[in-house]
C-alpha cells in the first residue's frame, strides 16, 4: 500500500516587512485583504499541528498544490523554502505553484528558482520554469504528475491559466505513465471543474484540462485554491476521475472557510483493479488535535460498476 497526503493553501504568516515600493503594485489589495481578514484566521500553530498530525499518519509521499505564500515577497518565499525543508526530503514533498506564489509579475521565476527541488521532476536536466511543467515523478506504484496554472493576474482576479502546450505535455506524461503501469495522480492548483470557486478565480482551460483526462486518463486530481473539503468526478461512465479538493491548512477556527484539515490516500491494487481509500482529518476545536472527518472508498473499479448499475 502506498500512502499519499494532501495539504494545500498553506498562505505562510506572518507578513514580512514591507516597503511602499512593494505596495505600489497588485500587493496593496492583498495587504489589506491580509490585513483586515486573513491574519485572524491563519496560523503558524494551526498549520504546525496539522503538519504534526500529518506527519504521525506516516504517509509516503505528500503533495502542496499551491499557495505557499500570500504576497510572494521575497522575504515569503525564502520563508517558504525554509518551510519545505522542515517537511522532509525534496524526494518525498511534491509542490505545484498557486496563483498567490505568482502574485505579480517575476514571482513565478523567483519561486521556481526558491522551490525547484520539490517542482522537479525524475531526471529533469532543464532548470525549472514555466515550460517545465508539467513534472512527473514515480513513486513506489505511484506517478505524481504536477501541473501549473499560476499566472500574475490583475488586481482583484486569482485566475488561473492552463493553456495547449500543458496540455499536450500532460497527455504524453499520462501514456507514459499508463504504459509503466502506474496510479496517476494529477496535481493543480486550481479546480478544473466548473462551478467551484467563483469567476474571478475561476481557471481558464477547465474543457481543455477535462478533454486530455478523457482522451489519457488519470486516477485521481488533487487541487486546493477553493479552501473547502470538496469531491467531485470527471471523465466518463467508463473512465471516472475523482477530483478531491482540500481546506486551506492554515485557516483556523471561526473563519468563514472551514477550518485546517488535510487529505489522507490509501492506494493498493494493480492496473484495471486500483483500490482508492480516502480519508479527510481537520480540526473540530480551537484545543482539540485533528480528527478523522470522513472516510470514503474511491475505489475506481467499484465507481465504474456504481455506475453501471444505475445506466
Amino acid at each position: 500500500m502506498f500512502r499519499l497526503a494532501h495539504i494545500s493553501d498553506v498562505h505562510l504568516g506572518p507578513l514580512p516587512a514591507i516597503t511602499y515600493r512593494e505596495l505600489a503594485s497588485k500587493r496593496v489589495t492583498g495587504y489589506v485583504n491580509w490585513q483586515r481578514n486573513r491574519r485572524h484566521f491563519l496560523h503558524d500553530g494551526v498549520l504546525d499541528t496539522i503538519v504534526s498530525d500529518l506527519q504521525a499518519a506516516n504517509p509516503d509521499h505528500l503533495a502542496v498544490t499551491g499557495d505557499l505564500v500570500n504576497l510572494a515577497l521575497n522575504g515569503e518565499i525564502e520563508l517558504a523554502r525554509l518551510w519545505l525543508e522542515t517537511l522532509g526530503s525534496p524526494r518525498d514533498v511534491s509542490v505545484v505553484p498557486g496563483n498567490h506564489d505568482a502574485y505579480v509579475p517575476g514571482a513565478f521565476d523567483k519561486i521556481c528558482h526558491a522551490w525547484a527541488p520539490w517542482m522537479m521532476g525524475d531526471g529533469q536536466s532543464v532548470p525549472v520554469g514555466r515550460y517545465a511543467f508539467p513534472y512527473m515523478r514515480v513513486r513506489g506504484p505511484v506517478a505524481l504528475i504536477g501541473v501549473s496554472t499560476a499566472r500574475a493576474t490583475a488586481p482583484f482576479m486569482a485566475n488561473g491559466f492552463f493553456r495547449e502546450g500543458q496540455a499536450h505535455r500532460l497527455g504524453g506524461l499520462l501514456d507514459v505513465a499508463a504504459g509503466l503501469g502506474l496510479f496517476r495522480v494529477v496535481m493543480i492548483h486550481h479546480p478544473p471543474v466548473r462551478g467551484a470557486v467563483a469567476q474571478h478565480k475561476r481557471l481558464f482551460g477547465i474543457t481543455r484540462f477535462q478533454q486530455v483526462i478523457n482522451r489519457h486518463g488519470a486516477e485521481l486530481i488533487l487541487h486546493g485554491h477553493s479552501h473547502l473539503p470538496s469531491l467531485y468526478w470527471i471523465g466518463t461512465a467508463e473512465k471516472p476521475v475523482p477530483v478531491v479538493g482540500v481546506a486551506a491548512a492554515g485557516q483556523g477556527i471561526g473563519g468563514r472557510n472551514p477550518a485546517a484539515q488535510y487529505n489522507l490516500f490509501d492506494i493498493s491494487g494493480e492496473p484495471g483493479a486500483w483500490e482508492l481509500q480516502f480519508s479527510r482529518h481537520g480540526l473540530t476545536g480551537s484545543t482539540t488535535p485533528p480528527a478523522e472527518l470522513m472516510s470514503l472508498d474511491l475505489t475506481l473499479h467499484s465507481v465504474r460498476a456504481a455506475h453501471a448499475a444505475k445506466a
